[in-house]
């Protein structure tokens, strides 16, 4: 990656308004020449906290965090470097210069430059179609009469008509001097099945939301069909160069500010239950592209807020997702709560009556935690007239119960659980102290004859190998970066994979790169779980080189195993798998010695 002049990051520095960028996270009142406040990097009742405007800094006297506001975007937004100085200079205006950049590297980034402008582009053209065409009288009635939603905050989000023309955009987008192929690159258009090599308009008499990313850049769009006979409902931009649902959170822009300052998100599902629920002022709620939660969008979240209530459908799609953000969060420092939402109601239908909007917030004052929503969901669930029925439903509870750790709240649920099922404490306790087996009915010694043990010793969770690691690392990569991996999909294959559960992950990113969760319930609970670690695996953002170099350890590993047991080869494929193990091996070294391929493998999915 290229690197700014030394001058453009003064200029950066000089024209950032620190006051401003520390103000969105905590609330500063000046003191002389400098703003105090509550430190928004740690948890204090007395400000300790100090910005001074002249200097360009900001201090911690409590937990010593300091720097100056590119140091605070970094941290708060977790950006790296270069991209807290970009988006600085694109807030504040400053020209960014670069010293020598590798020519491909700036050709994307000019790409996606271009595809970002001319998604600006349509998303204003949309919105003013939307307000002063005759032809958008019935989506402005829709939204605004019948969804109860002001003309003001709707402004304030862009929202907008597609025309039902087929070609306003195609035609508009060339007009600006934009290629076909951006504007395909951007989602805007797409090709037409039944007369090869013409487009048209890929939204069109839709209602359009555009998507826009936690520095404010619109991505892509969400758009809703006009009528019940539109289908699909919603359609949405489909992943790009510059667009993956499973990185975006719609409202992120709008809500960072006040998440930030509150310590808490509200997560929904739909676009107009965000625009409802910011009109009424609960302005920290963001909404999923779709039911599922993701890794990286708690990690967006993480870096504003201390709590995230999910305050998803209450239907069966809306708590499988509620459930599977409790593996997907696994152990970090966010804590995830839900709201018990009514059935058969959205945030934006109960936000049309001054009842429903103080019931709505209600619900998500009295919050709790994800844990306990899932025990309570099981029991729910469960057959409670008989014994046979609490007995099943003992079981899915207390491995809940018992990764909840020694809290109070895991105590009254005990309780609670007791209760439901007509048992006493100890029996859920003594269950829980057994890991959530029941007890045989006949023990039987299970050590080795004569050693007077009853038990086995505890078995050891088994380290991965070297190759699991390459394997996990070269999947990891290739979920974070969908269009570039596509090519690898088609030269990996399942022998390329020595662990099972790698080898059904890959052959699920082979069907569903964009979204590999997509469509997985509570029966595809391990594979879940390995697609969630991978998705978490700390590592460089992917480039073709990185996957090239992970394919060739891969390819290499393969041919090792195949050449340990080189059974009924013919000894020609012998002499020429020997060949490409020796290419190979040359290649790797080469790229190992430029340093390239250093990510850090994190352990493989088991």
């Amino acid at each position: 990656m290229s690197r700014f002049t030394p001058e453009t990051i003064e200029r950066v520095r000089d024209a950032t308004d620190i006051v401003e960028i520390v103000s969105a996270y905590t609330d500063l009142r000046r003191q002389g020449e400098r703003f105090v406040g509550l430190c928004p990097f740690h948890d204090e009742r007395t400000p300790s906290f100090s910005v001074k405007p002249r200097d360009g800094f900001y201090y911690c006297f409590g937990c010593e965090a300091g720097g100056d506001a590119i140091r605070f975007v970094q941290e708060k937004e977790g950006l790296a470097f270069p991209d807290a100085v970009e988006a600085l200079a694109e807030r504040y205006g400053v020209e960014v210069e670069r010293e020598t950049e590798d020519p491909k590297a700036e050709e994307a980034r000019r790409r996606r430059g271009r595809l970002g402008e001319a998604l600006e582009r349509v998303a204003a053209f949309y919105e003013s179609f939307l307000w002063e065409s005759p032809k958008a009288r019935k989506a402005r009635t829709y939204l605004i009469e019948e969804r109860g939603l002001g003309e003001e905050v709707l402004r304030s989000f862009g929202v907008g008509f597609a025309p039902s023309a087929w070609d306003s955009v195609l035609t508009r987008g060339q007009q600006a001097g934009y290629s076909v192929d951006e504007l395909l690159a951007a989602g805007l258009i797409q090709r037409s099945q039944r007369n090869p090599g013409s487009h048209y308009d890929r939204f069109r008499g839709r209602i359009t939301f555009p998507v826009r990313d936690h520095r404010g850049r619109v991505v892509g769009f969400g758009a809703r069909g006009m009528g019940p006979d539109a289908k699909p409902k919603y359609l949405n931009s489909p992943e790009s160069e510059v667009y993956r649902k499973s990185r975006t959170l719609y409202g992120i822009d709008r809500a960072r500010g006040p998440i930030a300052r509150g310590g808490r998100a509200v997560v929904v599902e739909g676009y107009t239950d965000v625009i409802a629920l910011h009109g009424a002022g609960v302005e920290e709620t963001v909404a999923v592209m779709g039911t599922a939660i993701t890794p990286e969008q708690l990690k967006l979240l993480g870096g504003y807020a201390e709590e995230v209530v999910l305050a998803l459908d209450a239907d069966r799609a809306g708590r499988e997702a509620m459930l599977r953000a409790q593996r997907v969060a696994g152990s970090g420092r966010l804590r995830l709560l839900v709201a018990a939402m009514p059935e058969g109601e959205d945030p934006a239908d109960m936000m049309q009556s001054e009842e429903g909007s103080n019931r709505l917030r209600e619900l998500l004052a009295d919050a709790v935690d994800l844990a306990v929503f899932h025990v309570r969901a099981i029991l729910g669930d469960a057959d409670l007239s008989n014994p046979p029925g609490r007995d099943r439903a003992l079981d899915e509870v207390v491995p809940v119960l018992v990764g909840m750790g020694e809290t109070i709240t895991r105590q009254e649920m005990v309780r609670e659980v007791a209760d439901r099922l007509d048992a006493a404490p100890e029996l859920v306790a003594g269950r829980m102290k057994s890991g959530g087996r029941r007890p045989a009915a006949r023990p039987e010694p299970v050590g080795r004859v004569g050693d007077g043990q009853s038990q086995a010793p505890p078995r050891r969770r088994r380290e991965p190998t070297q190759e699991e690691r390459r394997e996990a690392m070269m999947l990891a990569l290739c979920m974070d970066a969908p269009d570039l991996s596509a090519s690898y999909f088609e030269r990996l294959g399942p022998d390329h994979f020595t662990s099972p559960i790698l080898r059904a992950v890959f052959e699920r990113l082979r069907e569903h790169p964009a979204d590999p969760l997509d469509g997985l319930g509570e029966s595809d609970s391990a594979l879940i779980n390995a697609i969630t670690k991978l998705q978490a695996v700390d590592h460089e953002p992917a480039t073709r080189e990185d996957l090239e170099f992970r394919w060739m350890l891969l390819e290499r590993d393969r041919l090792d195993r195949t050449l340990r047991h080189p059974e009924g080869l013919e000894p020609a494929d012998l002499v020429a798998m020997q060949k490409e193990r020796g290419r190979l091996a040359d290649a790797i070294s080469s790229v190992e010695a430029r340093g390239i391929g250093g990510a850090v493998p994190g352990p493989a999915a088991r």
